[in-house]
This record gives C-alpha cells, sequence and structure tokens, in this order.
C-alpha cells in the first residue's frame, strides 16, 4: 500500500466523527453492481452508529491528505442481527468465537494498490485482538446474466480466496431497494470464513 495512504482503527465515539462522510461514500460505492443499492444518508448514518456504539466493534478508515477515500467495518457476530447470527447458530458454530467482517468501500481511484488487503488485515488483527478464532463476511448473490451486470466486472472470489476465505454452505438474507426499485427486496447473501 503507497506511504501516503493511512489506515486508523476507530472504535466507539471516534466513529462518529465520521457518519456523514462514511454514510456519502457507502451510497456512492453500493450504487455499482454487484450490490445495486440505492440507500439513504439518514439510514446509512444510523447503521453505521451500530459501531460506535456495539462492544468489540471497529471501523478501518482509510485516508490520503486527510480525506476519507474507504473505510471496512467489523464487529462481534454476537453483536450483529440475528439473520447475520442464525445461519451459524443452526449449523452448530459457535458464534462467541466468530468476527463478522461487515462492508469494504473503497473510492475507484484508489483502487489496486493494496488498500483492500489492508483492510483484511486491519479486521483479523482487530478480531484476533478480541480473542475471535474465526473470521466471516456474506456477498450478494447476482446471476451471471444479470441485466445490469457490466461487461467490466470482475468477481472478487479469487480475491478473498487469496486471503484464506472459503466459501461455505451458509446463506442469510437482506432486505434493500435495488436502483430503479421503489421498495426493498430481499436478496441471498453467502458467507466466506476465514480460522484466525
Amino acid at each position: 500500500m503507497p506511504d501516503e495512504i493511512t489506515l486508523t482503527t476507530l472504535t466507539g465515539p471516534a466513529i462518529l466523527a465520521h457518519l456523514e462522510t462514511l454514510a456519502a461514500l457507502r451510497i456512492k460505492i453500493f450504487r455499482d453492481f454487484p450490490y445495486l443499492y440505492d440507500g439513504t444518508p439518514d439510514y446509512e448514518q444510523t447503521y453505521l452508529k451500530t459501531y460506535a456504539t456495539a462492544p468489540g466493534a471497529a471501523v478501518i478508515l482509510a485516508q490520503h491528505d486527510n480525506a476519507v477515500i474507504g473505510a471496512s467495518t467489523c464487529l462481534p457476530l454476537a453483536r450483529e442481527t440475528p439473520n447475520i447470527q442464525n445461519p451459524f447458530i443452526e449449523a452448530g458454530w459457535d458464534v462467541a468465537k466468530i468476527f463478522y467482517f461487515g462492508e469494504s468501500v473503497l473510492d475507484r481511484a484508489y483502487r489496486n494498490r493494496g488498500v483492500g488487503v489492508a483492510f483484511f488485515a486491519a479486521r483479523e488483527a482487530h478480531a484476533k485482538s478480541h480473542a475471535a478464532s474465526i473470521a466471516t463476511f456474506c456477498a450478494v448473490n447476482r446471476p451471471e446474466n444479470h441485466p445490469l451486470r457490466p461487461a467490466t466486472y470482475q468477481p472478487l472470489e479469487n480475491f478473498w480466496r487469496n486471503r484464506g476465505y472459503e466459501k461455505q454452505p451458509l446463506t442469510c438474507q437482506m432486505t434493500w431497494p435495488d436502483l430503479g426499485e421503489t421498495a426493498e427486496t430481499a436478496k441471498t447473501l453467502t458467507f466466506w470464513s476465514k480460522p484466525l
């Protein structure tokens, strides 16, 4: 990662100062395929406050010249919502030992410079500092022939495998409004995990 890009692990109230900036960045990035997310600033800021209040949670902030260019989130799975926890509970996993990695967003101008790798390393270090033995995240499932899939789209599966993550036979449901939709619709997401 270039020296001019800095990563800082924020916890607790320190996250609150960045809510507006992070909400805007998330909305901008998640409009792209495969998420196609049509979010609002109010919803995003409310969602992000979870990381400021949940014990053990963190936001990894990426900055260049003091400007926020990206962020990545994580928290103990035990602090997540039931739709994220239940697939693990039903499969017999010990939720108390798992850290859930939320989203990573990065301004397009800074991609392919090692920031994504650094996000994973920072979240794994934070998870280990909280005695987690497994890291997990989930990714939305979209068909290959989706009408909004760009011809230049590069799936991230190989990137995740290169970080040591394996696809699991576990899925969850989340709802959000896709671009062009007037209401939220359910999406299926598949989990990936790695022993720490």
